[in-house]
């Protein structure tokens, strides 16, 4: 089967290809960036994360981490062809950022550790992949760490985690218990790593040679799955043209058909520049991504948007189509603009560029209406679109305030920019508790904003837990008169009400109607009753607000001369309020429904951890779309949901996650009833 890719090289002329480094946190993503760039001769020095002097991760808070907390974007040139980097966070609470841009990849590259045991972590990734369509290939890092026999049973593991064939492109060579280098099994040679430097080329140890032979017939019969005359000449034992073997691992790769498989180190350069060539050869076009996309025509893929740089607000995407330049029209939803300055992003520093050719990762200046996940049309090519793109639940909540009230103004606009450059990230203002609330994936990605507040806007705040919204209601009935009169000279005030409180059924709410005769309160003075027993039942006796009552009007009097719509109010909220004493008021508390997504087998214990939360398990089971793993539903009070996202990652190597709803309202009854109502009684000092 012959490439179905061609390249453009001519200068001027090429197109960028798009490369996201994707994998669990910890696995070196940012660190094999650096080596890629230095192998290309892009940079002179290979940083590190650890020395803080790479090219990537130059945040305050990254810094700080020794790990990625945003997306890095680098761009390459090798062998005539340019290549971007788009280098996802691993983090759970980070890897938000960089989904929109990961759907303008042409390729990933999944990088993982050398160890089976942590196999299991790339799971979602590769999920995540398959039903994106995207091409990938796996590079297995810190090879110089492997132990005997550990690729086999990586490899076997990984298996069974992704939803396409293995193709294993290499297998090491091992020197007195260590990694000295690898064969390559698609071309039949042999290579020793040399660190910092290309490896070098050496005969197949006799040691390998029967593994070799083994391990390339199998990725020539997983090649031939695809391919009828490569079937055809093995079944006949022809050897088979290394040409026609790499056209077909090109092929099938940028199809998204087999996901081949590399070994080398970041740290030392091993294998780096065999990944290149991987790259160069079996990464898909950007027409191709244009299509996978939807884009007919030619647009701007925006996938962040990036505030408080040097440069002001910047809109983060790849061009699709033509080249772009600057003043070139765009039309973003019914809107018209024009293309600010463009600029090339090689880690925290830009260079300005007169036009961007196609596939470019760049930045653009003053594209004020561009938003995160947006393909921006060109004028009169192409209209712009959303794209679907599923963010994590927001699982952690703080509630926020700030040191000096002189601040309120500058928090709101820097929870507004943060909001715009992370789609993870949510916050709003509780009518109920007066609070202002902060959402995220979890209590990390929290820690790293409230970081960003105080380094990047100077903001100091206060924090705490948000406030649960406890209810009360009332287990029986009673009447009550309430009665308001003042007199202080001229007109007095006065107003006179009886009412009859009753429960109502779980859910039903608030009802009020009257059944008054003979006038005794005048229709005017009817509508300011219910409002003062709304009043009183905003915050009942526990101090919490009073639901699923019913509350009828069936006496009074009233006073030709001083009574008032204020005076009725007073005194139906005295009423309301004296006569919910008397209602054997009773504490409720929320409680959501849980659903639980863990790995097999760590199932019973999510639901042993929701137990102890006291929760309610509904029901524990395969996922209903994932092989091998198990969904738990379950009711769990609100209160316990509070630390809920670290404790089931502990107990399943950081993969469980779950979603929340509201369910409905629940009785809290014994000390948990009494400590809330004193913690209330505290606050209302």
């Amino acid at each position: 089967m012959a490439s179905t890719q061609s390249k453009e090289t001519a200068a001027g002329n090429r197109s960028t290809r798009a490369v996201a480094l994707v994998g669990p946190a910890g696995t070196g993503k940012t660190s094999l960036a650096e080596a890629l760039l230095y192998a290309s001769g892009t940079v002179r020095r290979r940083g590190s994360v650890e020395a803080e002097n790479s090219v990537g991760d130059t945040s305050a808070e990254a810094r700080a981490r020794h790990g990625s907390t945003e997306i890095n974007l680098m761009h390459f040139d090798f062998l005539n062809d340019r290549y971007a980097l788009i280098d996802v966070p691993g983090g759970t609470g980070f890897a938000a950022d960089g989904l929109a841009a990961l759907q303008a990849a042409d390729i990933a590259l999944v990088v993982i550790d050398a160890v089976p045991e942590r196999a299991a972590l790339v799971e979602p990734m590769l999920r995540q992949l398959d039903e994106l369509d995207i091409p990938h290939a796996i590079f297995v890092n810190k090879i110089e760490n492997a132990r005997a026999g550990a690729i086999r049973e990586l490899i076997a593991q990984l298996q069974e985690l992704s939803g396409e064939p293995l193709a294993l492109r290499q297998i090491p060579i091992r020197e007195d218990e260590q990694v000295t280098g690898y064969v390559d099994l698609a071309l039949e040679r042999a290579y020793r790593y040399r660190p910092g430097e290309e490896s070098e080329r050496v005969d197949i140890p006799s040691g390998v040679a029967e593994r070799e032979i083994e391990d390339r017939t199998h990725l020539l019969e997983t090649l031939a799955d695809f391919d009828d005359d490569l079937l055809e000449a093995l079944l006949e034992d022809e050897t088979p043209e290394t040409t026609v073997v790499m056209a077909d691992l090109a092929a099938d790769t940028a199809q998204n058909k087999v996901v081949p498989v590399l070994l080398g180190s970041a740290l030392t350069g091993g294998g780096i520049h065999r990944l290149l060539k991987l790259l160069r050869h079996e990464t898909p076009l950007p027409q191709t991504t244009a299509e996978r996309l939807g884009i007919d025509g030619g647009a701007l893929h925006v996938f962040k948007i990036a505030n408080g740089g040097t440069m002001g607000r910047l809109a983060l995407g790849r061009v699709f189509g033509a080249a772009l330049n600057e003043g070139d029209d765009l039309v973003i939803g019914n809107e018209q603009t024009r293309t600010g300055s463009i600029f090339l992003v090689q880690g925290d520093k830009t260079a300005k560029q007169p036009a961007a050719a196609p596939g470019d990762v760049i930045a653009i200046a003053k594209l004020d209406s561009a938003r995160s996940g947006t393909l921006i049309g060109r004028k009169g090519v192409s209209d712009s679109s959303d794209l679907l793109i599923e963010y994590p639940s927001r699982n952690a909540a703080i509630a926020i305030s700030t040191s000096d009230r002189r601040d309120d103004v500058k928090l709101s606009t820097a929870l507004r920019r943060l909001c715009e450059e992370d789609p993870a990230l949510e916050w709003m203002q509780d009518e109920a508790s007066h609070e202002t609330i902060l959402k995220g994936v979890n209590e990390e990605h929290l820690q790293v904003v409230l970081a960003r507040l105080q380094g990047r806007y100077g903001v100091k705040l206060d924090t705490k837990a948000p406030s649960i919204a406890y209810r009360e209601s009332i287990r029986k009935g009673a009447t009550q008169r309430g009665r308001h009169k003042k007199q202080s000279g001229g007109h007095g005030q006065y107003g006179d009400v009886i009412i009859e409180v009753r429960p109502l059924g779980r859910g039903e709410g608030f009802e009020f109607d009257d059944r008054i005769s003979g006038g005794v309160v005048p229709k005017q003075w009817i509508p300011p009753v219910e409002a003062g027993i709304r009043d009183a039942m905003e915050k009942g006796p526990f101090g919490f607000p009073v639901v699923d009552v019913a509350v009828t009007l069936i006496d009074g009097s009233h006073h030709s001369v001083d009574s008032s719509e204020l005076a009725f109010r007073l005194a139906g909220r005295q009423a309301m309020s004296e006569a919910l004493e008397k209602c054997a008021p009773y504490l409720l508390e929320p409680v959501m429904k849980v659903i639980v997504d863990a790995p097999a087998g760590t199932g019973s214990k999510a639901s042993s951890v929701l137990s102890s939360r006291r929760g309610q398990i509904l029901g524990l089971g395969p996922h209903p779309h994932w092989q091998r793993w198990e969904r738990v539903e379950a009711l769990l009070p609100e209160s316990s949901i509070q630390g809920l996202d670290a404790e089931l990652r502990s107990m399943s190597h950081g993969l469980a996650s779950f979603v929340t709803e509201y369910d409905h309202l629940a009785e809290v009854g014994g000390r948990q009833a009494s400590d809330v109502v004193k913690a209330r009684a505290e606050e209302m000092v």
